[in-house]
């Protein structure tokens, strides 16, 4: 086992508030098949210590030899502790491997936009709490670096050249974090120099470039989709890294999925080997809603709210005929946010079916006698299903995958639609009138509405912010109404899912008046399930105050 010592200057590096050692068993349960960075603090420097596994030469800062850095292993969780089992998951810095990058005073300093605002720059303590419901003696638990403008900067004005990137499925909102990147690098640090990367990640080495100017994305907010175009798949990693290096860019901006997300860290880690002044920064896609961590993603108000039209639309066609039925099939592969929250929003839903929860279809308690029931009541009946809902019951196997890795998912809508027609023909000798609506594609290519235009201009200006402090390998989020950045690795390390124990599931099954289609056991068997994960609300909540168990820091007592 090589240790790896790195020391830079305060000044190079925005120093935390003051901490003490971290805990070993934490940083073994959080990060169990990876060394950790921890990071300690005092007056005068930052000292970085951490174990790299293998005899890898890793980093070596501060020896005669060239700034370039050529690092073999990969970057480590910077993890920084404190009192009261405080925990700060910081993002990673330019002054990592590169500490000799002169500071400059930051441009908005000068702006008389902001010369009215009190206190517009973050303070260097400054974070933001993962969980915010706690108890008097719970442990202050995971943080995140609050993002926003910094008073130095690494970048001059002129020397930055930066691009974006749109990779993977289209999200209300796109054209939107363009604008904004655009608007913040010109009119906040007045950087002309922007390109666009045409078609996703293939378009680094395969593609033309878009000059992005003000007058150039104007009113692009206006519009669905994304002016860039887009694709799943092409990622090769040398190749964009190369073109990164040949064509001078030094701030890339990703604005993907949590595949996309993925690649983005991949890149960071190849730009970091090669030793590159180059700020990598994401911006979470996906209209889902299944990114962790973040309060939301970009686009998902806007598809709850364009969805309300299809399912008023069911609404209609089924209560104007007798024993009519309306089925809305919506978006959500494995997580269904927005089939929830459009079912909720509109209340004029009778059953909500999604991927967390399982469901069947005949028998006593199953969803047939369910339809059966609801239309001897009302005569009418509409039911919203996600896409991902169901999979297990279609009896054709499909392994299929599309560029991205995704498992390419039957039609859950038509094959529903159909199962109900035949078994209230045949078996119930009833007569119905199902009208089917899938508003799939409509929903994700409409413009984005006025709540996500102002949450894609938060996440913009923060990526800038962020890039020009020299914070790079990030993703800039919304944790509980306040911006901040997060590690890659804390947004690809797992889905973001309804949990079918928590209060919201139980408000839908209350508006819906819809069986949970769940036994007694099946429920406390995911009771337990979530509480193991971490992932209950109420129980985990008052068990372990605001910290998962594979976060949980033992308060020590100094002697």
């Amino acid at each position: 086992m090589d240790l790896i010592t790195l020391s830079t200057t305060a000044a190079n590096l925005t120093p935390p508030r003051p901490i003490v050692s971290a805990s070993s068993s934490l940083l073994k349960s959080r990060f169990p098949d990876s060394s950790s960075l921890v990071v300690t603090t005092n007056s005068s420097a930052l000292s970085f210590s951490a174990r790299a596994a293998g005899s890898g030469s890793g980093i070596k800062v501060g020896s005669p030899r060239s700034r370039v850095v050529m690092a073999s292993t990969p970057s480590k969780p910077k993890i920084v502790t404190g009192d009261y089992g405080y925990v700060l998951e910081d993002v990673p810095h330019l002054t990592d491997y590169l500490p000799d990058l002169p500071t400059y005073p930051n441009p908005l300093q000068d702006n008389p936009a902001y010369s009215i605002v009190k206190q517009y720059f973050v303070h260097v303590d400054d974070t933001v709490p993962q969980k915010i419901v706690v108890h008097k003696d719970s442990p202050r638990g995971v943080h995140f670096r609050r993002a926003g403008p910094r008073q130095k900067v690494y970048f001059q004005s002129d020397e930055v050249h930066a691009c974006i990137v749109t990779c993977g499925g289209l999200c209300p909102g796109l054209n939107t974090v363009i604008r904004e990147i655009v608007y913040s690098l010109d009119y906040m640090y007045g950087v002309k120099r922007v390109l666009g990367i045409d078609g996703g990640y293939r378009g680094f080495y395969a593609r033309n470039t878009i000059n992005l100017t003000p007058k150039v994305v104007n009113d692009i907010h206006k519009r669905g989709g994304t002016i860039l175009g887009t694709s799943r798949g092409g990622h090769d990693t040398m190749k964009i890294v190369d073109s990164i290096q040949d064509r001078g860019i030094n701030q890339v901006y990703i604005i993907g999925g949590d595949g996309t997300q993925k690649g983005a860290s991949v890149i960071f880690e190849e730009i970091r080997r090669r030793g590159l002044k180059v700020a990598v920064v994401g911006i979470p896609k996906t209209i889902d809603n299944d990114i962790p961590v973040i309060d939301r993603s970009f686009g998902f108000d806007t598809a709850v709210e364009e969805a309300q039209r299809a399912i008023n639309a069911a609404h209609v066609e089924a209560e104007s005929v007798e024993n009519g039925i309306g089925l809305v099939k919506l978006m959500g592969r494995y997580s269904g946010f927005i089939a929830m929250y459009a079912t909720l929003a509109s209340r004029d839903v009778d059953c909500c079916l999604i991927p967390e929860s399982p469901f069947y279809l005949e028998g006593e308690g199953g969803l047939f006698e369910f339809i059966e029931k609801r239309l001897k009541e009302n005569g009418h009946m509409v039911i919203v299903i996600a896409e991902g809902a169901g999979q297990e019951l279609l009896s054709e196997s499909n392994q299929s995958k599309d560029a991205s890795g995704n498992k390419l998912l039957q039609d859950i809508g038509l094959w529903m639609s159909q199962r109900i027609r035949d078994y209230f023909s045949t078996e119930r000798k009833l007569g119905i009138t199902l009208k089917y609506i899938d508003p799939t594609y409509m929903i994700r290519a409409v413009p984005s509405n006025a709540s996500d235009n102002v949450y894609c201009t938060l996440l913009a200006q923060s990526a800038v912010h962020g890039a020009m402090a020299g914070y790079t390998g990030y993703t800039s989020g919304l944790v509980h109404g306040r911006q901040t950045y997060i590690p890659f690795y804390r947004i690809t390390e797992k889905q973001n899912k309804v949990v079918i124990t928590d209060r919201m599931w139980a408000r839908l099954l209350s508006s819906t008046n819809q069986p949970s289609f769940m036994s007694v056991k099946d429920v406390e068997e995911e009771k337990k399930q979530e509480v193991s994960k971490g992932e209950g609300s109420d129980t985990q909540l008052l068990d372990n105050g605001n910290c998962a168990p594979d976060v949980l820091v033992t308060k020590e007592v100094s002697s």
